[in-house]
């Protein structure tokens, strides 16, 4: 059995920390690293549903791609939410490990895995790292279809291929235009706009698309120079889960490599925070909203 601090060298390998934005609170966050590892459990989010179903699996890691701490804290009081995560954790001796941002630029990374879940053909990244000599890491991805889809057919896919969440998928755009290159961003992306205005895809699916820049983008693309873009707009959770199973792929192949025998787990524990959807009770939408 591997020691954490094997297993943690292991995971910096695959995303190291230098490769974090400055702003971000990655790597171990709670672990003994002369601790034996025998389970590893991944999951988006550091929640409580999350730890409690790590203390169940009997794991001795538990890896997330969202942070528990992003910004300071002066307690870990196990009367706050976060505090009792820490509680439990340290009392059932678990580590905790993150990786944000330098898994959304990793080769494979967070959009790969999202590319991957959508049947999509990557073709490079959206906003390359230029520290990559080979251009194949970065931020977001820029993607082809096998075939031609309407934006509709396309957002129909992804409610199909994504993990179920309250919200499903929003479009922007004509439904009936014609989708054969995509630009996909796990996680919030609304701030890539201008990126995918230079790629010069016909589709952009990401989360947490906001009302005015996602109302300005497309008003820009209708009336302007550009051809039409559509937009689509799916849950941040369910745009980053995908990541979960690609990098637990990865660590069993470490695993089996050097003889480690983990066992290693994907939480499928929804923790998007939104538990209810109810469609407005209209007939009006050009997406055909039911009645």
């Amino acid at each position: 059995m591997p020691r954490l601090s094997e297993v943690i060298a292991a995971l910096e390998n695959l995303w190291p920390a230098a490769r974090a934005e400055s702003w971000d609170a990655v790597g171990t966050v709670v672990g003994d690293p002369d601790q034996e590892v025998t389970r590893v459990l991944f999951a988006v989010d550091p929640v409580q549903e999350i730890v409690d179903e790590a203390v169940k699996l009997g794991a001795g890691l538990l890896v997330t791609h969202h942070p528990l701490y992003l910004r300071g804290t002066t307690t870990v009081a196990a009367s706050t939410f976060k505090g009792r995560v820490v509680h439990t954790l340290i009392k059932n001796d678990i580590a905790l490990h993150v990786a944000h941002t330098n898994a959304d630029t990793a080769d494979p990374g967070v959009s790969d895995a999202l590319a991957g879940a959508l049947d999509l053909r990557v073709v490079r990244p959206l906003v390359p790292d230029p520290s990559d000599p080979e251009g194949r890491r970065g931020l977001g991805r820029v993607c082809e279809l096998d075939h031609p889809l309407t934006v509709r057919e396309f957002a129909a896919r992804a409610a199909e291929r994504l993990p179920a969440t309250a919200q499903g998928i929003r479009a922007a755009g004509d439904p009936e235009a014609l989708v054969r290159t995509v630009a996909v961003s796990g996680g919030s992306g609304d701030s890539l706009f201008d990126h995918v205005r230079a790629a010069g895809v016909d589709a952009f699916l990401t989360a947490d698309l906001r009302h005015h820049p996602a109302s300005e983008f497309i008003a820009d693309r209708a009336h302007g120079a550009h051809p039409p873009l559509a937009l689509l707009d799916a849950a941040h959770w369910a745009t980053e889960w995908p990541w979960c199973e690609l990098a637990a792929t990865q660590l069993d192949e470490i695993s089996d490599r050097r003889g480690w025998g983990l066992r290693v787990h994907v939480s499928r524990t929804v923790t998007d925070p939104w538990t209810a959807h109810a469609a407005s009770n209209t007939t009006s939408s050009s997406m055909g909203a039911p009645n």
